[in-house]
């Protein structure tokens, strides 16, 4: 009985010994609460949109103990402050277009989009898989900023304008709402660059401040009612090919964060990167049907236009490569994944592609 009873206790022991091995470490993750700064107003809700996507996953991924408020442009910074109230640590996080910025260095608008650029899956390709997260991580370290990849629209449309434009003549001292870079080659084409938040752009259109402008696609574009002052849309914005939105985050914040939590905002950018383009390329066919119907008047954009802008834009690029060292080291980068992308693109994209919108279906 005795030795019975002294194996069933040890064999008790050696289970609950085992038992305590076997269990997994828990980490009690420490409750963080952020606030985000969006550059975009609440009505947009695919663009403003991205970031609450980013903040509903950060939420889902870290149980709720992670939570990011998120603040239409304006409500805590202007729209255009964000970078500043980032490097400041005003706020911990901001999204936004890069290009917006790019007064402060021509360089920004690399992480968004240059006139013919890259297209959203080059733009992707070249941050993912090729040097362009690492440069730009390179470029923000002394403002203090972390970026994420975290949105794309897809290529654009060119704009909504009172007047068809039918050749480069009609660009001379056509007022324009334009964001960030684009601004630079249509000036030197003749053309008067606005750099209105979306929020302004409605108003200023409808008084006849600008004769033109240009936001994103059917989808937000008719939310915002521009067809009602402006009748003629024209395609393709030859300045965003593939516009790239980003997830900026102060530096110090990002470094005081757990693995687990750095994980979890490296995962839900990503995810929300990748869900903004669907909902972009699911919501704007009906949109541009609508748009249609409403009586928009669509036109493709005059050849002379592209060629002007296309010359105009190289030239720039060259000029900035001799004169600021930031744009020459990372434009080196984009432009050698641009042309190798490019013909790649030629034989599968564009072959697959040109041949289904040819059919009828």
């Amino acid at each position: 009985m005795e030795r019975r009873s002294f194996l069933k206790k040890a064999g008790v022991g050696i289970a609950a010994g085992a038992a305590t091995v076997a269990a997994p470490a828990v980490h009690a993750q420490q409750t963080i609460r952020w606030r985000l700064a969006s550059s975009f107003p609440k009505a947009l809700d695919t663009i403003y949109g991205g970031a609450e996507v980013f903040a509903k996953k950060v939420s889902e991924l870290s149980g709720g103990k992670f939570t990011i408020s998120v603040h239409a442009g304006g409500e805590l910074v202007p729209a255009f402050g964000v970078v500043d109230a980032v490097k400041d640590g005003t706020v911990e996080c901001a999204h936004t277009a890069p290009y917006y910025f790019f007064g402060k260095d021509p360089t920004f608008a690399m992480d968004c989009a240059i006139p013919f650029g890259l297209n959203s899956r080059q733009m992707t390709a070249w941050m993912y898989h090729g040097n362009g997260l690492k440069l730009f991580r390179e470029f923000y370290k002394p403002m203090n900023i972390v970026n994420f990849p975290l949105g794309n629209t897809g290529a654009q449309m060119g704009g909504w304008y009172r007047k068809e434009i039918k050749s480069l003549a009609d660009i001379k001292g056509l007022k324009m709402r334009i964001g960030g870079f684009g601004g630079k080659v249509l000036e030197r084409i003749g053309g008067v660059p606005q750099n209105i938040p979306g929020g302004e752009i409605y108003q200023a259109l409808e008084k006849g401040t600008i004769d033109a402008t240009e936001w994103v696609g059917p989808y937000d574009d008719q939310k915002l009612g521009f067809n009602k002052v402006a009748p003629h849309y024209c395609y393709p914005a030859w300045w965003e090919g593939g516009p790239q939105l980003v997830l900026y985050v102060n530096s110090k914040a990002y470094e005081g964060l757990s693995a687990e939590y750095k994980a979890i905002i490296e995962a839900a950018s990503a995810y929300a990167h990748v869900d903004m383009q669907a909902r972009y390329d699911a919501n704007n066919p009906l949109a541009l049907k609508q748009l249609v119907a409403a009586n928009t008047k669509l036109f493709r954009m005059p050849k002379d236009i592209m060629d002007g802008a296309f010359k105009e834009a190289t030239a720039l690029y060259s000029e900035l490569s001799a004169s600021n060292p930031n744009w020459k080291k990372i434009y080196a980068d984009y432009s050698k994944f641009r042309a190798d992308s490019n013909l790649w693109f030629r034989f599968s994209e564009m072959g697959y592609d040109s041949y289904m919108q040819a059919q009828k279906l």
